[in-house]
């Protein structure tokens, strides 16, 4: 059980909403991936709860979140009054298709428990089966024991967890699962496990493992988005960069997203979007690029239009280039 230290309560006031279209907009990218990333930026309690508020969607993460800040405030004010303190096991499950925004928001968790007292770094350390499982004896325990010790203080965040199982008894992966069992109780206090992957496989795997699943009390599901939420993340995308897009090119992006959502059981979420919005923009360069001077003002290079989105579909799906 991970026992929550008193929360430092800053009050600052609520951010100024900023103009669109300024190099002061400050947009979430939901699905990047962060590689052990360094929490040393200063935040506030604050700061982290805007920057989780300003995502899309995530109504139960963010409801969850909230849920931890009242219990971390109230075990304050218990302490105040000198009554019994509880502790809090905050290790979690992520189940979600890919580009949901699991490996974000364990980031933004991340710093948040930093803020509340929770952990002393608040840092991710973001691992799958390769970085974990070795190749004999011996080798397994050493690599997981390692990855646990650079997450000391923050979050170990395992990402398509469930691959851990596949081999059966005699593979390596078992014997991972089973020092991180190990972790969660003598690292008690000093760190945050987070198993993460697609919905059906870590039903699966929580089922199969009952030591790790009585020990993980917070479960987290990822819905995937509704083309309107991706149509929102792609504007934000766009907006962050100082772009738009086009009545076309809205209309286009529309269209790409109904489609993929209706042959591909797991068409990318908000990380497609990312992909088209990027090689949108790239295709967009080579069109303007190929224009006369005078013909290339403000407006042109901010918009995108139908034609960039519909190339830029076409490089998702195998083409080399943007000409």
């Amino acid at each position: 059980m991970l026992k929550i230290n008193i929360w430092r309560n800053q009050n600052n006031e609520n951010s100024k909403k900023e103009l669109p279209m300024t190099n002061k907009i400050h947009v979430i990218n939901r699905t990047s991936k962060y590689k052990n990333q360094d929490s040393s930026q200063k935040n506030t309690t604050a700061d982290v709860l805007r920057e989780l508020n300003s995502l899309v969607g995530l109504k139960c993460v963010k409801k969850l979140i909230n849920e931890v800040y009242a219990f971390v405030e109230i075990q304050k004010r218990r302490q105040k009054e000198q009554l019994a303190t509880e502790p809090l096991s905050l290790h979690m499950v992520f189940k979600g298709n890919p580009g949901t925004g699991k490996t974000t928001v364990a980031r933004i968790i991340g710093k948040l428990f930093k803020e509340l007292g929770v952990l002393s770094k608040g840092h991710l350390v973001e691992v799958e089966r390769a970085d974990l499982v070795g190749e004999y004896i011996g080798h397994t325990a050493q690599r997981t024991k390692e990855q646990i010790r650079k997450a000391l203080g923050g979050i170990l965040f395992i990402d398509e967890a469930y691959s851990l199982a596949r081999g059966g008894e005699k593979d390596f992966g078992k014997e991972t699962i089973d020092t991180l069992v190990k972790s969660i109780e003598d690292q008690k206090d000093k760190m945050i496990l987070i198993l993460a992957g697609y919905r059906e496989e870590m039903e699966w795997f929580t089922e199969t493992n009952p030591g790790l699943r009585s020990r993980i009390p917070i479960v987290i599901n990822f819905p995937d988005y509704s083309i309107s939420e991706l149509m929102s993340i792609g504007n934000l995308m766009l907006e962050q960069r100082q772009y738009l897009f086009s009545p076309g090119a809205t209309e286009e992006m529309r269209i790409i997203l109904e489609k993929e959502a209706k042959t591909h059981r797991h068409s990318g979420n908000a990380r497609l979007v990312r992909n088209l919005v990027e090689r949108a923009i790239r295709c967009q360069a080579v069109r303007l690029v190929k224009m006369p001077d005078k013909e290339v003002g403000r407006k042109e290079l901010m918009y995108i239009k139908r034609e960039d989105i519909k190339i830029a579909e076409s490089i998702t799906k195998g083409a080399n280039n943007c000409t």
